[in-house]
């Protein structure tokens, strides 16, 4: 139990979409905290103080890595009287949905600077890598070096800054459905003090991401360079059936580890293990109603539009390739001259446009999962 130093319980108050409730000691923001009633995002002051700050900063209630409270505490528990504040009311996924976009429009132009954070680096060096493609240089052209160093500066600019994306997300959208108008600098400066760990759950979930779609291709190159050995191929197919169940398996594992990352403040074990919990929590429901179909479907959703948005951009790119792999036999023959169209193509306005309208809706998945993570507490 967090104490002062003359020995006194700290009992502190919190504000919920703009009322206050308290003064709760901690074992009873514990319990407000595990029936979803107060957030990290929420605002709280120390009951004999005048500062306000956030409940995210309550010490021992947010911090995963803290244990609770056992012994004498427990005998103490729930001995504050004050009313509770309500409880997050269970949406529905169409709900969940109208909020997703109720959310990004209310915070529109901070969802637009935020992307822009890491959209302007990679348009700045995709431009690069384009006009380096266009001189006709030789291995001294000092311009043609340049503009490849600074492509290259630009994409690890924008890998850097993909971590305080994840977390702006997290942070802009708990402050907006919590009824508050965040300002940006405020929501990026919270951001960037949570980079490290983001960026190293970055790093360990999509590399396992791309380690499973690096072996469902060498399935795929197995299956093609067995020819007609049946006994090759049954092996492949089974291997590609193990690849979709752990890739399924492990999707469903991290769903919600951007939420318990900087929503939570948990550490980065502490992450994937409560957003492995929460994903299958809610068994008592119907399937529908679990926080993972409902994050399948949410997912689902944005690679059906990102497909749409690849196969509108890309279709005439599309279909000179498979016109060329129906007429060409040679293999290398192929591959050049799918070189040529792709260089005889040029700057698509068109797919640029497409690609940039993608990157300024992504937030709308990001802003999903947080209603959703939110509403699942809640239910839990």
């Amino acid at each position: 139990m967090t104490r002062d130093d003359q020995g006194v319980t700290e009992e502190w108050i919190v504000r919920v979409d703009g009322r206050e409730y308290g003064p709760a000691n901690i074992d009873t923001l514990r319990e407000w905290k595990a029936e979803g009633r107060v957030l990290p995002a929420n605002e709280a002051r120390r009951a004999d103080a005048e500062l306000w700050t956030l409940a995210a900063e309550i010490p021992g209630l947010f911090d995963l890595e803290t244990p609770t409270a056992t012994g004498a505490s427990q005998l103490t528990h729930s001995t504050s009287s004050a009313q509770a504040p309500p409880a997050l009311p269970s949406r529905g996924f169409g709900q969940i949905l109208a909020e997703t976009f109720r959310t990004y429009a209310k915070g529109f132009l901070q969802f637009l600077c935020l992307t822009a954070l890491v959209v302007l680096p990679s348009v700045c060096g995709q431009l690069a890598a384009m006009w380096t493609q266009t001189v006709q240089a030789s291995e001294a052209d000092l311009r043609a070096l340049a503009a490849g160093g600074f492509a290259f500066l630009m994409f690890i600019f924008s890998l850097a800054m993909w971590p305080i994306y994840v977390a702006g997300v997290q942070i802009l959208t708990a402050e907006i459905t919590a009824g508050r108008r965040p300002g940006f600098f405020a929501s990026l400066n919270e951001a960037v003090r949570f980079w490290p760990r983001v960026a190293a759950l970055c790093v360990f979930v999509y590399g396992v991401f791309f380690l499973l779609i690096v072996f469902a291709l060498l399935i795929a190159a197995m299956i093609v360079a067995g020819g007609s050995s049946l006994l090759v191929i049954f092996l492949a197919l089974a291997l590609l059936v193990l690849q979709v169940w752990m890739f399924g398996r492990f999707f469903s594992n991290v769903l919600f580890w951007q939420q318990f990352a900087v929503l939570e403040n948990a550490g980065v074990i502490d992450s994937l293990r409560e957003s492995r919990n929460l994903a299958h929590s809610g068994h008592e429901l119907p399937w529908f109603q679990q926080p993972m179909w409902r994050g399948v479907f949410i997912a689902s959703l944005w690679f059906a539009f990102v497909l749409v948005i690849a196969l509108v951009s890309g279709w005439t790119t599309l279909q000179q390739s498979l016109n060329e792999l129906m007429t060409t036999q040679d293999p290398q023959a192929l591959l050049q001259k799918l070189t040529e169209a792709q260089q005889a193509h040029g700057f698509d306005v068109s797919s640029f446009a497409l690609g940039l309208l993608q990157k300024i809706l992504q937030p709308l998945v990001g802003i999903a999962f947080v209603v959703l993570y939110i509403s699942s507490r809640g239910e839990r």
